[in-house]
């Protein structure tokens, strides 16, 4: 588990990468919503677990090995969804699919990012998870479903928590809310980050290579922001799940849960597995930070469904926190963005690495052999 020493943590990758991209990339990657309230509560409140060390217990080692869905993976973590990766660091979704398949983590597909479902099933052998955004027309959700079927994609995600897209002051000031806009100031701010230029002439303006099959050729960005409003519905309900679990023969999760009122409607519309999230505090300022409800939902929930977390996720103590408060497993999406927006195409290996190496470290100072086990060393105390 080898990474380069001289970034050991994700602050220092976030530090590089505020360097390497332009103003409105790093903004887009790293803000939240509003004020970014919940942004910070995410983190601060997941470190306010804490977990308590067995020092004289007998130990044979420990193992980060995980069995989900059927398939055990290397490490208790997984590359969460993020749209736009290659405006943050160009040709980004392929180079952390091929880091996820190497380390034998899960790397889930975004359905607005820029690389397709047919290109990630290929770099990850049909290992590569969907999330799907939920289309206004049943014909293309029923054909996107179809792709991801014909890729051998093992789990599909459905999204449940953007019915609105948050507002986020950042994005507005730097032109990227819908319709986008590529203004004077964005294109000074990119001539000032030559690596992240040559790299994007290189690779090419990021699209939307999902959706690229259902675009109208030559659309302005104006056209693209009506395109996108008139083609997707982000609100869910019972029944626009339930045809999509008739329909999908693989593993279904739904990301994006908040409250228990959810995840129980979830598990009877048949899922086999819930996220916990807040899409990384970029939709509801005012909302509960995501440790909160996924501990609530994991005691009372957590033997019917895989519960899983993201949003707040920075270290390797952090996915260990979460783990004993109950998750069977977690992801994060900004830390590796902050990888490969610093270190290019060693970005995702460096920060798989890294995560790897301090959650070991974790487990073996508290005296904990399996991820199953974790829950046993949580210091029970009322989160603030």
């Amino acid at each position: 588990m080898s990474y380069n020493t001289k970034y050991p943590s994700i602050n220092d990758l976030r530090n590089r990468a505020k360097k390497k991209i332009p103003k409105f990339a790093f903004e887009y990657l790293d803000g939240g919503c509003n004020e970014d309230v919940n942004l910070h509560k995410n983190t601060a409140e997941i470190r306010n677990v804490e977990l308590l060390p067995y020092y004289l217990s007998k130990h044979t080692g420990s193992s980060m090995k995980t069995e989900l869905f059927g398939h055990q993976y290397d490490a208790p973590f997984g590359i969460a969804p993020i749209g736009l990766q290659g405006l943050m660091w160009p040709n980004s979704p392929e180079i952390l699919a091929k880091a996820a398949f190497n380390h034998n983590i899960p790397f889930i597909l975004s359905t607005v990012t820029t690389s397709s479902i047919e290109r990630a099933a290929e770099l990850t052998e049909g290992r590569a998870w969907f999330q799907l955004y939920h289309p206004t027309e049943n014909k293309l959700r029923d054909d996107i479903i179809k792709r991801a079927e014909a890729a051998e994609c093992p789990v599909l995600v459905i999204l449940s928590d953007v019915p609105t897209f948050g507002f986020r002051p950042r994005d507005i000031r730097n032109g990227l809310a819908m319709p986008p806009k590529m203004n004077l100031t964005n294109i000074l701010l990119a001539f000032g980050r030559p690596h992240w230029s040559l790299e994007t002439l290189k690779y090419g303006i990021p699209s939307f290579e999902v959706l690229k099959p259902y675009m109208p050729k030559g659309l302005d960005l104006k056209q693209l922001g009506k395109f996108m409003d008139d083609t997707f519905s982000g609100r869910l309900n019972e029944e626009k799940i339930k045809p999509i679990r008739d329909m999908w023969k693989g593993k279904l999760v739904l990301k994006g849960v908040a409250n228990e009122v959810d995840a129980e409607k979830a598990i009877n519309l048949g899922l086999d597995g819930i996220i916990v999230s807040n899409h990384g505090g970029r939709q509801l300022d005012a909302g509960e930070a995501s440790i909160k409800p996924l501990t609530r939902i994991a005691d009372k929930y957590g033997k019917r469904i895989k519960v899983m977390m993201d949003s707040g996720l920075r270290s390797g103590p952090d996915i260990a926190r979460t783990l004993a408060s109950g998750a069977d497993f977690t992801f994060l999406g900004r830390s590796f963005m902050y990888g490969v927006s610093a270190l290019g195409k060693a970005g995702g290996d460096h920060t798989i690495s890294l995560l790897k190496t301090e959650l070991q470290q974790v487990m073996e100072q508290i005296c904990c052999e399996r991820i199953e086990d974790f829950p046993n060393h949580k210091i029970h105390q009322k989160l603030s």
